[in-house]
């Protein structure tokens, strides 16, 4: 290796063609020559991970205050007698009851299971803890006049799946492991809209009337389908169980596209043809939902094992169009279309989440998963922002509309999913046996105790 070194140091020196031993396959380990990746390549250590996460974690805490002003004078107000039509959430850089912010709270409480801190867990609690006290006094002030701050109006009168879903979800996890936190109104008020007020297809899909009437959203399957997935869970109920597999279904038979492995954005019922623009974000909340759908379903469900299915061929599809960097790019058949951080950051997670769960093998997965997450924590800078991730996004029939979007720090999509991808990479590498193997990474099913290069492998470590 320090001949290897050298040796490449004259060739440097020399310009690249004589030195005062010419370097040929002879007497050089070529092979050795150290590759200038863009980004890290290599195994991944739990530190690392959790200190890009944490960086993640405390630039939020300090852009979501979780406090209560006067919108005219900006006062504070602590006491909830004083909650007036002039009252408001204090604003920071984020939303604390938006769907985004739905996703960051599930994201924290894994992160918290995954490294213990309860930094984690208190983020979450703190806001919700006073999202659940101000809610009574709001539905009140409410009834009597519908001018309210927005952010709260969407959490006592939910007008859309992306007022409801993500956020109802995060909330029940919360539930399931601490009912002290008095969220069972918060949550019957979304699951309420979701079940019985959002708008459907004659099948049942969810749909919207934009931009054409009984327009097909493949977002909407996690602004919709994990609540109802979780709420059968808090309850205990079969048929919503039924329910949220049921949607999972209808949806794939119009968006998936089994050539490919990849779901299309948006489906138009009048249309006689239907395009196929495979958006990135909204391919991660396809198989996000997927991933929430299998962590609660019954194992002897029926539509389980087609669910599972569907997971994998979306697995496959998404391995085969990553970038050689790590990332995936907006358009995600388009390599021309820049390379989008939020997207990249919610595939790390659920192809980590499904290596953990064995719904697929670590062996194909693990080093897509390894290269994903450098490609993420580079998104991550010294402030805690995640760069690189696409503004909120409707939806569009052409390339163009996906391509030149813009890209911005407080895109709110970017925070949950990078620690979420952060917090299952660290469950990965403590339960899976990845390893540096003749430069390259491989995933083992047993752990390898050599810093050798491996050359077999069929039950035994051989090298």
């Amino acid at each position: 290796m320090r001949k290897a070194i050298i040796l490449t140091a004259l060739v440097l020196m020399s310009g690249g063609i004589y030195a005062q031993q010419a370097i040929n396959d002879n007497n050089t380990p070529l092979h050795l020559m150290k590759p200038e990746y863009k980004y890290k390549y290599g195994v991944s250590s739990v530190s690392e991970i959790k200190s890009t996460i944490d960086r993640v974690l405390h630039y939020i805490d300090e852009q979501t205050p979780a406090q209560l002003v006067d919108k005219t004078t900006g006062k504070e107000i602590s006491d909830l007698n004083d909650i007036s039509l002039n009252t408001q959430l204090k604003q920071g850089g984020f939303r604390l009851t938006s769907y985004e912010w739905g996703v960051t709270y599930s994201s924290v409480l894994a992160a918290y299971e995954a490294t213990g801190d309860a930094a984690y867990l208190n983020y979450a609690k703190k806001r919700f803890r006073l999202l659940a006290d101000i809610a009574p006094k709001f539905s009140a002030i409410y009834k009597k006049n519908t001018e309210i701050d927005g952010n709260i109006r969407r959490m006592i009168d939910p007008h859309a799946l992306d007022d409801s879903g993500a956020i109802c979800a995060s909330m029940i996890k919360y539930m399931l492991t601490d009912k002290q936190l008095q969220l069972d109104g918060l949550i019957q008020n979304y699951i309420q809209y979701i079940l019985n007020k959002e708008y459907r297809l004659e099948d049942g899909t969810f749909a919207r009337l934009r931009p054409h009437k009984n327009t097909v959203w493949l977002d909407d399957m996690f602004m919709g389908i994990p609540a109802i997935a979780y709420y059968a869970r808090y309850t205990n109920d079969s048929k919503l169980y039924d329910a949220a597999a049921k949607q999972v279904l209808l949806f794939a038979d119009k968006m998936f596209l089994p050539e490919k492995g990849l779901f299309r954005h948006g489906w138009v019922e009048e249309m006689d043809y239907h395009p196929a623009f495979h958006w990135g974000r909204a391919n991660g909340w396809a198989i996000l939902t997927m991933c929430e759908v299998l962590d609660v379903l019954p194992e002897n469900h029926p539509s389980r094992n087609a669910i599972l299915s569907l997971f994998k061929q979306h697995a496959i599809g998404l391995s085969k169009v990553q970038d050689k960097d790590g990332f995936w790019h907006q358009l995600l058949d388009h390599s021309d279309t820049y390379l989008e951080s939020s997207a990249t950051a919610i595939y790390t997670y659920c192809l980590a989440h499904g290596i953990n769960k064995g719904w697929i093998d670590p062996l194909s997965f693990g080093p897509v998963v390894q290269l994903a997450w450098h490609a993420v924590e580079s998104s991550v800078n010294e402030k805690g922002q995640v760069e690189g991730v696409c503004v909120g996004t409707g939806m569009g029939f052409d390339p163009a509309f996906y391509a030149y979007r813009p890209v911005h720090v407080m895109a709110a999509h970017g925070y949950g999913p990078v620690i979420w991808a952060g917090a299952e990479m660290i469950k990965m590498l403590q339960q899976q046996h990845p390893k540096s193997n003749d430069s390259a990474i491989m995933f083992y099913r047993q752990e390898v105790k050599t810093n050798q290069p491996i050359f077999n492998y069929n039950g035994t470590i051989r090298y």
